[in-house]
């Protein structure tokens, strides 16, 4: 379908509209009628063939970019050996079917995953996450097709919990969200290529982001567990404190937030304001956002003997936004995509930021410093949290 719409008029769309489902018609008109026998038979889905690429790493990675395999970064040379040793840290066979990747509904086998986790850079260690990741984006609340093919921002970010994290040296402490650690830049880049190549949301094809963001080459950070006052994400979740866990966020990007307080309350009124922006998804479709907060400001709350719920309560509460704020056609959309919720919506209607506060996820992440993150996500995706499966 033709971008964009938003300055499009009613007849154009009805126009557009009329064409979609000729072509839908069409396609399904198309379509192969096949016998009952042959349709109840599981789909084979091929190996992945061998290619002969070039010896010189240059040339190699010209040939990945012509064929739009990489994400215009040095990739690592795929051969047969270090995809095999990869292999050997899952207990699941190379043609298993983990999971089928939207937009471009692509079939990501066990090698497939370990095939572009090769790419990525990734060691064989890391396979078990990114297979869980890649079951964990196709969860159906996670809303991957919307995710992959929006004109949103909208890159998927990695949280690692449990002992593996660190096993495997995920950065949960100071700049856990920047660069310099191995596992953080790789896991996340091998998602992404796990979502371009298989799930085939390619730059200016399927994936329509308008600017994108820097997070969509690499978004990956374990939490802090040690530093936290509160239990982790995984186990308020309903996992074991000793399971291992990868959870995937819709994200839109990162906004900082750089506050001394040192009361509880006055820190709450700050990350709430600071929260509060009229042209967010979760404003105008009551969202699922994450609240990244640095062990200081976690402790802040704890000695004011607030719990990760009551934080959680009182975010919702100071981050709801007047309606008003909305100009124009914005305020229709956010009346019109909350009236079920909220009923009539009004200039002065406060609309919260998520329908319950519950729907808002805090996690305690990054090193010294007064500096928390605010991550709002994509329009109608929740997190969703996967346990890591490991070979032994």
């Amino acid at each position: 379908m033709p971008h964009p719409f938003g300055t499009r008029s009613r007849d154009e769309l009805r126009q557009i509209a009329v064409r979609c489902a000729d072509d839908i018609a069409r396609l399904l008109c198309e379509s192969v009628a096949e016998s009952p026998a042959v349709s109840r038979r599981q789909p084979v889905i091929p190996r992945a063939a061998l290619l002969q690429a070039p010896a010189d790493l240059d040339e190699l990675n010209r040939l990945f970019i012509k064929r739009r395999w990489g994400d215009g970064l040095l990739i690592a040379r795929p051969t047969a050996e270090s995809v095999e040793r990869m292999l050997r840290h899952t207990r699941r066979k190379a043609d298993d079917l983990v999971a089928t990747i939207a937009p471009g509904m692509g079939a990501a086998t066990v090698e497939y995953i370990a095939i572009n986790a090769v790419m990525g850079g990734c060691y064989p260690e890391y396979l078990p996450v990114l297979i869980a990741a890649a079951e964990a984006v196709a969860t159906p609340k996670f809303h991957l097709q919307a995710i992959q093919a929006t004109t949103n921002p909208a890159a998927v970010w990695l949280i690692v919990n449990g002992p593996i994290a660190k096993w495997l040296e995920v950065n949960s402490s100071s700049n856990c969200l920047g660069q310099g650690t191995w596992a953080n830049a790789t896991l996340g880049r091998a998602l992404r290529l796990i979502l371009q190549n298989i799930g085939r949301a390619l730059p200016g094809e399927m994936d329509r982001a308008t600017q994108g963001q820097p997070g969509k080459y690499t978004f990956c950070c374990a939490e802090n567990e040690q530093a936290s006052p509160w239990e982790p994400l995984h186990v308020e979740r309903g996992f074991a404190p000793d399971a291992n866990t990868v959870t995937v966020v819709g994200a839109l990007g990162t906004w900082s937030m750089n506050m001394t307080a040192k009361v509880a309350d006055e820190l709450t009124a700050m990350l709430g304001d600071t929260m509060q922006y009229p042209a967010s998804s979760d404003y105008i479709y009551g969202g699922a956002p994450f609240v990244v907060l640095s062990p200081q400001h976690a402790n802040v709350f704890h000695a004011g003997g607030w719990s990760k719920a009551e934080v959680k309560r009182r975010l919702w509460e100071a981050s709801k936004l007047r309606a008003g704020r909305s100009r124009g056609s914005e305020f229709e959309r956010m009346a019109t995509a909350r009236r079920a919720e909220l009923g009539e919506i009004g200039r002065d209607t406060m609309v919260p930021i998520s329908e319950k506060p519950e729907h808002i996820s805090i996690i305690v992440a990054g090193g010294a410093g007064s500096h928390s993150v605010f991550v709002p996500v994509s329009a109608h995706t929740q997190s969703v949290t996967k346990e890591i499966v490991l070979s032994e």
